[in-house]
């Protein structure tokens, strides 16, 4: 599906960003790293969003638009292969790259569900985020994934997220995929996503 490859996203294009990972020191603390990290999150759920708007202008039907998420997603989570000779470095980076695949993975699943079932019921993010930290105390993580992906539907579906709600949680796999939420906020908001589509 070239033209399809072409409009979301391709392997090249991932490379390209892991690249400037593997090339640039990296602090997480630092500005300008997290910006990259950010931007490399960033971008992939962009290519998430296309694929979602393009399925609800019906320009992608449901089977193409979720084989177009699954090659997506298959670029994004595969593990880096870093040529750096530093294993410690190594480590730290594919750390790092790990971090923002752990928080694209609820950002997938989301549009999965959104394609396939649609919006989840009506309830505030804050509910479906606080029911998500309460079941990761549990250690129930497929539920607590599960009530994000939920979230993720709202959010698809134009409810808006309050980040303010993340200061509250405790750093964990919640905080990452809500991290991720955001990213699917802000590209879905953003006006260049639809008018890309749009041509």
């Amino acid at each position: 599906m070239t033209e399809a490859e072409e409009t979301y996203y391709t392997r090249d294009r991932w490379q390209n960003w892991l690249a400037r990972v593997e090339e640039e020191e990296l602090d997480p603390e630092n500005e300008d790293s997290a910006r990259l990290l950010l931007n490399l999150q960033d971008d992939a759920a962009i290519a998430v969003a296309k694929i979602v708007s393009a399925h609800e202008e019906e320009t992608l039907d449901e089977e193409t638009a979720l084989e177009e998420l699954e090659r997506v997603r298959d670029i994004v989570l595969q593990e880096p292969d870093f040529d750096i000779d530093d294993e410690e470095e190594r480590q730290d980076k594919l750390m790092l790259i790990d971090g923002v695949q752990t928080s694209l993975v609820c950002v997938f699943y989301a549009a999965e569900e959104y394609i396939a079932a649609g919006p989840a019921e009506e309830a505030p993010l804050s509910e479906y985020i606080e029911a998500a930290a309460a079941a990761e105390q549990e250690e129930d993580l497929d539920a607590a994934l599960g009530y994000l992906v939920q979230a993720g539907t709202r959010i698809i579906e134009g409810d808006e997220l309050d980040m303010a709600i993340v200061d509250e949680l405790e750093y964990g796999l919640v905080s990452e995929w809500v991290n991720g939420l955001d990213s699917l906020q802000s590209a879905l908001s953003d006006p260049e996503v639809v008018e890309e589509d749009d041509e």
